[in-house]
């Protein structure tokens, strides 16, 4: 009979996601997720399979927490300038706010990981697309009303508004001042394009 899981594997996940954040993958051990976690090293093992399975389960968690609810705020049907800043807001507050100065997980998973993890590199491709694919939407439907130039084609503005998020990211990792990311954040919407 299965030992029954003496322990949330939804906190355990956060807590390795908040740990893989901070420190990357492989400035991350297996003892700094047992003490993150507060859970053992064998039943990390027997739950996750590898630290590699627990890196795969907090990036599932890190789309839930982070991508997710930005897909449900890009579809919640405001103008698309209004949208996008709120989106673009949303991020520098979310950077300044973070004390420790954690990089972003994607942002890690792709400097670190992504060149030769395939599992990585499909969790990332699936992530980013569906940003993408949001963002696009958005665009199209701006263009469409006649709030930013048609000149560009949505994909490839939307690709560029996911660079900036990114981009973000690591600037405020860097210097986490709201105002030189919020120039970036209205530099970026400017480059929309007015009609």
């Amino acid at each position: 009979m299965a030992r029954v899981r003496e322990f949330d594997t939804e906190k355990a996940v956060e807590a390795a996601m908040n740990a893989f954040s901070r420190n990357g993958y492989d400035g991350t051990s297996i003892q700094d997720l047992v003490e993150a976690t507060g859970v053992g090293r064998g039943s990390l093992y027997a739950a996750f399979g590898s630290k590699e399975g627990l890196y795969l389960a907090a990036m599932d968690r890190y789309r839930e927490f982070y991508a997710l609810p930005l897909v449900e705020i890009l579809r919640k049907g405001a103008p698309g300038r209004e949208l996008l800043r709120e989106v673009l807001l949303a991020a520098v507050d979310e950077i300044v706010m973070d004390g420790s100065r954690r990089a972003c997980l994607m942002v890690g998973a792709v400097v670190g990981r992504i060149a030769h993890d395939p599992e990585v590199s499909a969790h990332i491709q699936s992530t980013t697309g569906m940003l993408e694919d949001a963002l696009a939407l958005v665009i199209a439907e701006a263009q469409a009303d006649g709030q930013f130039s048609d000149r560009n084609d949505p994909g490839n503005l939307a690709r560029y508004l996911v660079v900036t998020l990114q981009g973000l990211r690591v600037m405020g990792a860097l210097n986490p001042d709201r105002t030189s990311l919020m120039a970036i954040a209205d530099a970026a919407l400017d480059a929309l394009g007015r009609p």
